[in-house]
């Protein structure tokens, strides 16, 4: 199964400068559970946004240039031969940026998204979700707080 997860504000943004919009922690948490001991599909750009790489996944990066990730990584081309070197039993995350969402939505099974209720100035933006294409299955509020600057939504779609 290919799951592409994001935080996605009420406009499709997801990024400025490479850079997050926003910080959740509650986000940060759900990300980390749901991906852990899974392989992750991202861009390159995506990859060097991390201070260092995600304990206990397979970082799968996708990058035209030549690249030396750091062990344990494994760099390749395209978002065909990403997803070839994943194991076919197993859910795999694609977790950006919105060029490799772009790219793979198309061929995505499930959508695991954080709704951020907020409009936010991006240069990076998070396909259209098209509701002839998806149902949405799961859906939980998370109203504003001390550590959250804005209420957002743990979201999950499935194809139709």
């Amino acid at each position: 199964m290919i799951t592409l997860i994001a935080a996605v504000a009420e406009n499709n943004a997801l990024g400025k400068d490479n850079q997050l919009l926003w910080h959740l922690p509650d986000d940060f948490k759900r990300f980390k559970s749901v991906t852990t001991g899974h392989h992750i599909i991202m861009g390159r750009k995506t990859f060097e946004s991390f201070p260092k790489p995600l304990p206990n996944r397979v970082h799968v990066i996708i990058t035209r240039q030549k690249y030396n990730a750091p062990e344990g990584c494994i760099v390749v081309d395209s978002l065909e031969k990403a997803i070839a070197v994943c194991p076919k039993n197993e859910e795999t995350f694609i977790i950006g940026g919105g060029e490799i969402y772009q790219q793979s939505i198309a061929i995505a099974d499930k959508l695991d998204i954080t709704k951020v209720h907020h409009l936010f100035d991006a240069d990076t933006f998070f396909p259209e979700i098209e509701s002839n294409e998806w149902d949405l299955v799961y859906s939980e509020l998370h109203h504003k707080d001390e550590k959250h600057l804005y209420s957002f939504s743990f979201q999950t779609y499935l194809r139709k």
